[in-house]
């Protein structure tokens, strides 16, 4: 069958997407490498689709409305999207994903490249051709532009109009189908037969797999899941779909493997989902209500939810008294502060679970206490990391939310819902970032966790550079008191910029102190503070504003992700500490990570890292991080790849 053919049986409904299948997950430079295929004419493979009754087949995008039969897509989802969405300007009905990552495809008549836009060297240019554009008006929409630019060589242009020809015959090559078809390929068949042929294309993880499993008896199960992290993610948290199943699975089972929802009935599943969603909610609410973390920034320990959802499930959704809430929480914070779901995640959800199962929430306590030596406690040098990635910056904001901490300028404690157009709070460094590096002090040193408290927008910007021997002083003296609740340091002396060392120093032992005393008020509770209610999440607003990098920023680094966006590339995680996946110790504070590679789930771990010691290089080197140490080296790296694999 040509490709045409099957572009139209898609517009036709003939051809559609069975809702287990996950969506649309190729970047840019996949779309790019996959046309540069089809136009050299290398082999792309073979389609495998499964014939069934249309009335009764649940596909993407709703009810294809036909009668007969339908071919339901088992492999090429991402070929044939590709191919659908450059040739016809629009992505298919079924389509799930990034829409960006489809548009813009042009062509270089010269040197046969495909690119996706970039208005520096391509607007206006007519070398570069529009693959979508050529599509829509056929090869005689560009041909002035090739008689322009061929300049009266006849043999130059025909070069040119050979090249845009093979492009446009791309759709008249034919592909080979297979079809999965009879009454014995029962839905259990089918999935079965798209996990063994899908296992080696792009990687699935072991939640798409058990998603698409439960997808086949339970069509709505994607969308349903798909539509609570969408209203999470509008209150400023972000969650991913293996996530959420993850949570439902220790809610529903007790359990953290997937493979144990295999033998879940849809309808203990169904209700296990509603269930999941309600106790999240009501968790992210009294997170932020007693503990202050209140946007996804600061939420740390993600991996820990499966175990606070379980402990909610035994209690009817609902904590049942303040000291368990606040018990819980003591183990939370702790969790994620001494990266407890860092390494092998289901082995210690697993541990943490039976725990809670067999003793509660002081057993649960116990493990992790057993865990670290009988230690829980936060010492002075753990707040030496740098950096809003490092572990110790939610438990600074926590402090600063949970004890009142109040603002420089007007006095007020730094809560939640204040009120103004500059009252949203921002980080701010005590000692100014320009100042340090003026005086020579590096990266990691400016952005150390103990330079950081939370202020108003307005007083963040009435401080600006000064010194805070100057600064300090005004405030200390018209509002007493306010600096020790931002636990600042006393000691004049410390106030200057050639005892910014030994400031830190004396700041960790203060902020060391706070967080002891308030994790051992949570396990020794319970907290005068009322149970929070289940106050619609809908309704909140993250209460710190997107922070301005400025001269914290790595030099590039804002062009780097923009040329990394426009490639498809992936997102990194920018100022975050990273750990060895073994032990779960940290590492360092790296600009930005990458823990799935540069391409989304294939590759190496990438971390840019400007400020490693030896001992960091060397750490980051043994645990498999691929280590780069300027935006420069990036990207001549991601260069020499992309010229790689168009030589191949």
């Amino acid at each position: 069958m040509h490709i045409s053919q099957i572009l139209d049986k898609v517009d036709a409904g003939d051809i559609a997407l069975p809702e287990f299948q996950r969506g649309y997950v190729w970047t840019r430079d996949q779309v790019r490498g996959f046309f540069r295929s089809l136009y050299r004419g290398y082999p792309i493979g073979g389609f495998l689709t499964w014939s069934t009754k249309a009335e009764s087949a649940e596909t993407r995008g709703g009810s294809s409305g036909k009668d007969g039969s339908i071919q339901l897509l088992l492999d090429g989802q991402q070929r044939v999207t590709t191919l659908y969405g450059v040739t016809r300007g629009r992505p298919p009905r079924f389509f799930e994903g990034n829409p960006s990552t489809l548009a813009g495809l042009h062509f270089h008549l010269q040197t046969e490249a495909f690119e996706f836009y970039a208005p520096t060297k391509m607007k206006g240019n007519p070398v570069w051709v529009d693959v979508t554009a050529l599509y829509q008006g056929g090869l005689g929409s560009q041909l002035l532009a090739v008689t322009q630019l061929a300049e009266g060589d006849a043999a130059l242009q025909s070069t040119y109009i050979e090249r845009l020809n093979r492009i446009t015959q791309i759709k008249d090559r034919a592909v080979h189908i297979d079809e999965v078809t009879g009454e014995d390929k029962t839905i259990d068949v089918v999935v079965e037969i798209f996990n063994r042929v899908n296992s080696g294309g792009t990687k699935l993880s072991k939640g798409d797999l058990t998603l698409a499993a439960i997808c086949a008896a339970w069509p709505d199960a994607r969308p349903t899941m798909n539509q609570a992290l969408a209203e999470w993610s509008a209150a400023g948290f972000d969650f991913k779909l293996d996530w959420l199943l993850r949570n439902v699975n220790a809610v529903v089972t007790g359990e953290a493997q997937f493979v144990k929802l295999a033998d879940v009935p849809v309808a203990t599943f169904r209700t296990g989902l509603t269930e999941t969603v309600d106790s999240v909610s009501y968790l992210l609410n009294a997170l932020g209500g007693r503990l202050g973390l209140d946007h996804g920034r600061v939420l740390n320990g993600r991996a820990a939810f499966p175990v606070m959802s379980r402990l909610l499930h035994r209690h009817g959704g609902r904590f049942p008294d303040a000291m368990t809430r606040d018990r819980l929480f003591h183990w939370y914070v702790h969790s994620f502060l001494w990266g407890r779901h860092t390494g092998a995640t289901e082995t210690a959800l697993n541990q943490d679970l039976q725990a809670l199962d067999d003793g509660g929430v002081d057993q649960l306590i116990d493990v992790l206490r057993r865990s670290r030596g009988g230690r829980l406690e936060v010492r002075a040098d753990d707040f030496l990391g740098s950096g809003m990635g490092s572990r110790f910056y939610p438990l600074l904001y926590l402090l600063t939310r949970a004890h009142g901490a109040q603002d420089f300028e007007s006095g007020v404690p730094l809560r939640d819902g204040l009120l103004g157009r500059l009252s949203s709070l921002q980080v701010h460094h005590i000692f100014p970032k320009a100042r340090l590096y003026e005086h020579g002090y590096s990266r990691a040193e400016v952005n150390a966790v103990a330079n950081f408290c939370f202020l108003t927008q307005d007083t963040n910007l009435r401080i600006g550079a000064r010194q805070p021997s100057d600064y300090l002083e005004e405030i200390e003296t018209r509002m007493p008191g306010t600096l020790a609740s931002q636990w600042i340091p006393m000691d004049r002396d410390l106030w200057h910029i050639e005892k910014y060392g030994d400031f830190l120093a004396a700041r960790r032992e203060l902020l060391a102190g706070a967080a002891n005393d308030f994790l051992h008020a949570l396990h020794d509770g319970p907290s005068p503070i009322a149970l929070q209610g289940s106050t619609s999440l809908a309704a909140a607003q993250p209460s710190v504003t997107a922070v301005d990098r400025g001269e914290e920023e790595l030099p590039g680094l804002t062009a780097l992700l923009t040329e990394l966006a426009d490639a498809g590339l992936a997102d990194p995680e920018l100022d975050r500490e990273v750990s060895d996946p073994r032990t779960g110790d940290a590492i360092t504070v790296v600009a930005a990570y990458w823990p799935q590679g540069l391409q989304a789930e294939m590759g190496t771990p990438v971390v840019l890292a400007p400020d490693t010691a030896s001992h960091e290089q060397a750490a980051l080197e043994a645990c498999g991080y691929r280590v780069f140490h300027s935006t420069d080296a990036l990207r001549r790296f991601i260069g020499h790849t992309r010229t790689d694999q168009m030589a191949s």
